[in-house]
């Protein structure tokens, strides 16, 4: 009985699980999802790519991993395999709203789950007539949006994007109008425009991973990583920011099982990593901290560079295991040093604080882990995953 991984690519998420599962003695195969063909017909079905017929292998496969990196890809994959009757983490149901943060806040909102103000508008910014006439409507959606959020900041985002790709902040109509202008349809944002209240989540917000295994209750890791840094209002690692071990109160544990639950229905495996954030506007006491926390981060800068250094060396395709070994030792010495230990202190204490200020914002159905998540907190959620999926066999 063999799990399989499909994915686009073979990056280091990917080889991580490898290696897990062969120390779980579990028999996972890879299963392309990007130059293959899918045909139907013929009461058949056939997955080929140019070298290789990957269609008997499918068939002994009993569950599947969803890797494809690409959301669009990984919702037209979750399709596919549903309609072959292929048990996957995660299923389409949870794939679909995962793909759209305004479905996602719509489900947490639906049932009682604190998030941002939110404001989705289903109109172009620019519209072309059935006589090629254009409409520009950037100023009717930018007096829309300040009307219904009344903010002093307003953050434009791409409804299907990630990595804080085409996050933008608005500080004034004037430069709402220049974002929206600037704002067209596209794979990442299919129709219309998605607004938010500025956040004020000080230095951080929170990657918290969630998840259920068949016959058990969900389960939200004690931990969650931080994803630190004062040069951009964005967090995301994907733009070079600092990342920590954070404990999640018992509290946060809870809600976040809960959105958990939410966001999957009534499927009965899962594993999702949501976004969160405390929103410390009315906690100027913790504010104060700034200066300190920045003069910490300073410190932190060399060690941190190293440890991406190592993270883009090209070992890691050539020999994953030597490379692993490489990050995990450039890692420690960042989360051993002095500087590290200050700041996972004040962080730890803002979230026990804030605990009841947090605001989910998205959800993710396929996180990166390996590289941070893994060494930030601990633990290894690739062994998560595979238990997933070990539940279904």
């Amino acid at each position: 009985m063999s799990i399989g991984l499909l994915c686009e690519y073979f990056e280091a998420d990917e080889m991580g699980i490898k290696l897990t599962a062969d120390s779980m003695n579990l028999d996972v195969k890879y299963i392309p999802f990007r130059k293959i063909s899918i045909k139907l017909g013929e009461n058949a079905l056939r997955v080929k790519s140019k070298e290789f017929d990957h269609t008997e292998q499918l068939k002994e496969i009993r569950v599947v991993l969803n890797r494809a990196q690409s959301k669009n890809r990984r919702l037209i994959a979750a399709s596919f395999l549903e309609a072959i009757d292929k048990p996957s983490i995660n299923p389409l149901n949870v794939e679909f709203t995962c793909f759209s943060k305004f479905r996602t806040l719509l489900k947490l909102f639906k049932n009682g789950i604190k998030v941002p103000k939110t404001l989705f508008i289903p109109c172009d910014v620019l519209e072309v007539t059935s006589d090629r006439r254009m409409i520009h409507n950037e100023e009717y959606i930018a007096d829309l949006i300040m009307q219904e959020l009344s903010d002093d900041a307003i953050i434009i985002k791409p409804d299907a994007g990630t990595h804080g790709r085409d996050i933008r902040l608005a500080k004034n109509r004037e430069e709402l109008i220049n974002i929206l202008s600037e704002t067209t349809p596209s794979l990442v944002n299919p129709l219309g425009v998605l607004a938010q209240s500025f956040i004020q989540k000080w230095f951080y917000d929170l990657r918290i991973v969630v998840f259920k295994e068949k016959g058990k209750p969900p389960y939200c890791c004690p931990k969650a990583m931080a994803r630190a840094g004062f040069r951009d209002f964005r967090t995301n690692t994907a733009l070079g920011n600092f990342v920590f071990d954070v404990d999640l109160p018992q509290y946060i544990q809870d809600l976040a099982s809960k959105c958990g639950s939410v966001i999957a229905g009534n499927a009965d495996v899962w594993f999702i990593a949501l976004d969160a954030m405390i929103d410390f506007s009315n906690m100027p006491e913790i504010l104060s901290e700034s200066n300190h926390i920045e003069t910490e981060l300073n410190r932190l800068e060399t060690l941190f560079e190293e440890f991406k250094r190592v993270k883009r060396d090209p070992l890691k395709k050539k020999n994953f295991v030597e490379w692993n070994k490489r990050l995990e030792t450039a890692f420690k010495n960042y989360k051993s040093s002095e500087a590290y230990n200050n700041v996972r202190a004040v962080i730890n204490e803002s979230v026990e604080k804030g605990k009841s200020s947090i605001l989910f914002h998205e959800a993710n159905a396929c996180p990166e882990f390996w590289e941070q998540t893994r060494l930030a907190t601990g633990y290894n959620p690739a062994e998560f995953l595979l238990a997933c999926a070990k539940s279904l066999l």
